[in-house]
């Protein structure tokens, strides 16, 4: 399984249901609470000129009518997550990581 597919199954997992779009367009009509997710960009690494490592970086929006969801902290438990911001939209908030997977 591709390591995307596989962060698709954990994000499933960690949400407790099948509410996971990896870009989503405008037109999907998005279930609540869900994570949508999407690479954001590719972190290298170099040794000897040459590609040591290379990381793919996904941005995880956490979209939940609830303010003190406990989602975002299970989110915060992957490793290499980062939170990045949060803010509230058509009264939904949102918590955005980015994860390294």
């Amino acid at each position: 399984m591709n390591r995307r597919k596989n962060l698709h199954k954990i994000l499933e997992t960690i949400l407790g249901s099948s509410n996971v779009y990896f870009q989503a367009p405008s037109s999907v009509k998005m279930e609540y609470p869900a994570i949508r997710y999407s690479r954001s960009r590719i972190d290298k690494t170099y040794s000897n000129d040459e590609l040591y490592i290379g990381r793919k970086a996904y941005m995880v929006t956490v979209i939940d009518p609830d303010p003190d969801s406990e989602i975002p902290d299970k989110i915060l438990q992957l490793p290499l997550c980062r939170p990045d911001r949060r803010y509230t939209a058509d009264n939904l908030n949102h918590d955005v990581f980015t994860v390294y997977y």
